[in-house]
């Protein structure tokens, strides 16, 4: 269980920043805007909660101590998905750059959560 912890986090850092790169560079080149990108997009999130429900079933079966820091920044990165998601219809004419800032900001509280992970 530990290791699917540690590999949806690399997806989680990885799928968003290159989402949020992704969405940044689209803002620029709407060509590269569309269904992918907005799947892509759907997938890296969908892992986000994938990674919060595998912590906290770690944290109740398993005897390890997280920290309250890692825990505060994976309910941080899980509850900013649904903040970016409120706000879509708001800022539809920057939605690329919602999403593009909210990715990479998605994966750095990944990073520092996996910084501050205990070994």
């Amino acid at each position: 269980m530990y290791t699917l912890h540690v590999v949806v986090a690399w997806i989680v850092v990885v799928g968003n920043a290159l989402a949020g790169g992704w969405a940044l560079l689209a803002h620029r080149r709407r060509h590269l805007a569309g269904g992918p990108l907005w799947w892509f997009t759907g997938v890296v999130q969908v892992a986000v909660s994938l990674q919060v429900l595998v912590g906290v079933l770690l944290m109740q079966n398993t005897d390890r101590e997280p920290g309250d820091r890692h825990v505060l920044y994976g309910a941080v990165a899980a509850i900013t998905v649904g903040i970016l998601f409120s706000y879509r219809s708001q800022l539809r004419d920057r939605v690329l750059l919602l999403y593009g800032f909210g990715g990479l900001f998605i994966a750095g509280l990944a990073v520092r959560a996996m910084v501050l992970t205990p070994s």
